[in-house]
């Protein structure tokens, strides 16, 4: 009963996801011809409104917690962990403040919503070192102009029972290169409502993002900054299983 339910509220949701998407498409669309990062500050009231709605009709009920840790007039880099493809549009929105997340270029090439993808994200092909080397300076660039950059360290899903897989260095580096506090960001639930591995499956249900305090960069190696962070986000995830 269960998985008949799911499925139906899959269609459900993947209906008012498509309808949202067309109401928002054309001012996202437009936003494309203003210059960064005007344009990332004009497109995240958008971004925060669109999920807002979708996640409403969806029968998903999100809280976040922990957004004092954003002083004003700073900018961060936020680590966050990945167990859904629900996590993107429950993360970007959530922070606050203008913000990109580095994303597959795959995502780009989907009708629509690839557009939008472009706008939002720092698109890379994971195949291509060349893509790797240049999605760095333009998450550089990100924070240079002085947006919020949004990154995966585990680089994918994890569909594995520990909270946590290995990190990877990329979010660490730009940390330490730039000088950049690092915010870790936990997500709970959204393996429940979105879980990798099951195909057309939704099951609304309450689900969290905490911010966590930031860490600074300051006087730390790259392996020193990411086993610092993973360890604080390995226990954060623990303490609430």
């Amino acid at each position: 009963m269960k998985l008949i339910l799911a499925r139906f509220f899959a269609l459900w949701a993947a209906l008012c996801f498509t309808v949202t998407l067309l109401i928002v498409f054309i001012p996202i669309w437009l936003l494309g011809l203003v210059p960064e990062p005007r344009r990332s500050h004009l497109l995240q009231p958008i971004f925060q409104g669109w999920m807002s709605v979708f996640f409403i009709l969806a029968g998903v009920r999100r809280r976040y917690t922990g957004r004092r840790n954003f002083r004003r007039g700073e900018n961060y880099i936020v680590v966050c962990n990945h167990n859904s493809f629900l996590d993107p549009p429950l993360s970007s929105p959530g922070i606050p403040g203008a913000n990109k997340t580095i994303a597959k270029i795959e995502m780009s090439r989907i009708p629509l919503f690839g557009i939008i993808y472009k706008r939002g994200s720092v698109l890379v092909d994971r195949k291509s070192e060349e893509s790797r080397k240049s999605s760095y300076t333009r998450m550089r660039a990100v924070l240079e102009m002085g947006l919020h950059m949004c990154i995966y360290p585990e680089g994918t899903r994890n569909k594995s029972r520990e909270p946590l897989q290995r990190f990877h260095d990329g979010a660490f580096k730009l940390a330490v290169d730039t000088g950049k506090a690092v915010i870790p960001a936990l997500i709970f639930n959204a393996r429940e409502i979105l879980p990798p591995g099951k195909g057309f499956y939704f099951w609304p249900r309450p689900v969290r993002m905490q911010f966590l305090p930031p860490i600074s960069p300051d006087g730390k190696t790259v392996a020193e900054l990411r086993e610092e962070v993973f360890a604080v986000m390995r226990s954060g995830l623990q303490q609430t299983q």
